[in-house]
């Protein structure tokens, strides 16, 4: 299964893209690639980060399915 992954502001900054791809197997947990990407990427640890699936924010208990997207970015505020 392919997935995507979609990195906003600061996020895309320190992957160095906006969009990747990732294979995952069937049954993958949204966290488990958020994990991944955060090995992958450590400078992402020094921000307080959220993600999404499908445009809905997540847990990280999402199963992900063929052709979801994941998306990763930085805490927003607003006022």
């Amino acid at each position: 299964m392919n997935i995507q992954v979609l990195f906003f502001g600061a996020t895309a900054d320190i992957a160095g893209t906006r969009r990747t791809g990732a294979d995952v197997s069937p049954e993958t947990l949204a966290k488990t690639v958020f994990d991944q990407i955060l090995a992958e990427h450590p400078s992402l640890a020094a921000h307080k980060l959220h993600f999404s699936v499908n445009q809905e924010f997540a847990t990280g208990d999402e199963i992900l399915n063929d052709g979801d997207e994941l998306a990763i970015f930085t805490a927003v505020s607003g006022g």
